[in-house]
């Protein structure tokens, strides 16, 4: 049975949404294959049929799935002769955690850096919606939020030693090899390579080295979408 994935697309089809990459991710970790479904921010009208308003989903015949985590622990349960995304019930616990610290702590800390590079990034069509929404969200103008980024991001690495200890001591946050934790955090990162030319880590940071690893896996998947250096 076919796959589709519904994701968030920028100008020129960019896919640049960090929850949308972690399951790119995992259906290249188990080896398949998903028609691409491209969305806009006003295009939720395409969400309908799964009850809600959110990137990625994942259809798989008559069964709907919405949310990163939820549908990375649908591809582990209904495809486990594929390789693992989790390993063990243990290591999908710890996964839940890094999913979580990747929301409140990553992904949070990158929006406020790149949140108006994101608005150049956006079909014109898109960009009213996606200034106003964020703009009333946070209550302040994107400009103000993104500025004082070249002092901000020093904070922002010092909130990623814990991941950079750990990526000193081993390859990838699997282990030896990566599984869904990886794709996790690397999606964040990817979503700033694409939307914003801002450096976010120092040259010798160890989290570099691993990013690249992770980009280089499944034939150069994540490099393969245009992008800034990083």
């Amino acid at each position: 049975m076919a796959l589709t994935l519904y994701e968030l697309v920028g100008a020129e089809g960019r896919k640049f949404s960090p929850y949308c990459w972690r399951i790119r991710l995992a259906l290249a970790h188990k080896g398949l294959e998903a028609e691409s479904v491209p969305v806009r921010f006003t295009d939720k009208a395409l969400l309908a049929f799964s009850n809600q308003k959110l990137v990625p989903v994942l259809v798989d015949g008559e069964t709907v799935v919405s949310d990163s985590w939820d549908i990375a622990c649908y591809l582990e349960q209904a495809y486990p002769d594929r390789p693992p995304l989790f390993g063990s019930e243990d290591a999908r616990g710890l996964c839940r955690f890094v999913n979580d610290w990747a929301g409140r702590v990553q992904v949070s800390g990158i929006f406020r850096m790149i949140v108006r590079d994101i608005l150049d990034r956006l079909d014109p069509e898109d960009r009213e919606y996606f200034r106003a929404s964020r703009e009333r969200r946070l209550g302040k103008t994107l400009e103000e939020i993104q500025a004082d980024r070249e002092q901000r991001v020093e904070e922002f690495r010092t909130n990623l030693s814990p991941l950079r200890a750990t990526l000193r001591a081993q390859p990838f946050l699997g282990g030896d090899r990566p599984n869904y934790a990886d794709y996790i955090v690397f999606g964040g990162f990817q979503w700033a390579r694409i939307a914003s030319p801002f450096i976010l880590l120092e040259n010798a940071d160890p989290i570099r080295n691993w990013r690249e690893r992770v980009a280089g896996l499944f034939d150069g998947l994540a490099l393969s979408e245009p992008g800034f250096d990083w």
